[in-house]
């Protein structure tokens, strides 16, 4: 297991972000995540069931606080996307998420910004950003800024 208090500079932690859609919640904290661990962390993301896009209001505010998440596109959840991660957050994929002794996993619950404007999908934008200053915290994974 990973002793997340010293990642090795040749072995960051990964981390995989999974919700049901794979084009909001876990795009914006992979999106903040990279953005904000660098080359500190591995960061990957995926649905159980993924949309065809992301969700393009959840462009739009990631944009806003500058990080261009345009280029990411919803991926499949699979057993080895889980196997290989040091920590799994979930964002209400319940139970199709597989689990695996030995790693961290935590469920963040946020609203879905499906079908949201971008008035409602701002305040999930920052909670997530919140939560993951407090993740790379508790994972010792030091920040390049923002």
């Amino acid at each position: 297991m990973t002793d997340f208090t010293s990642p090795s500079p040749r072995h960051p932690p990964v981390v995989l972000f999974v919700c049901v859609h794979n084009a909001g919640r876990s795009q914006m904290a992979a999106g903040f995540l990279s953005a904000l661990g660098g080359d500190a962390v591995e960061v990957r993301s995926a649905g159980s069931m993924p949309a065809d896009q992301i969700n393009p209001v959840a462009v739009e505010a990631m944009a806003e606080v500058g990080i261009d998440i345009t280029a990411k596109a919803p991926t499949v959840l699979t057993t080895d996307a889980v196997r290989h991660a040091d920590a799994v957050i979930t964002m209400g994929c319940g139970d199709a998420c597989p689990v695996f002794p030995g790693k961290r996993y935590e469920d963040w619950q946020l609203d879905d910004p499906a079908g949201q404007g971008i008035d409602a999908v701002r305040p999930i934008r920052d909670e997530i950003r919140s939560r993951i200053l407090t993740l790379m915290n508790e994972l010792g994974i030091g920040g390049i800024g923002h």
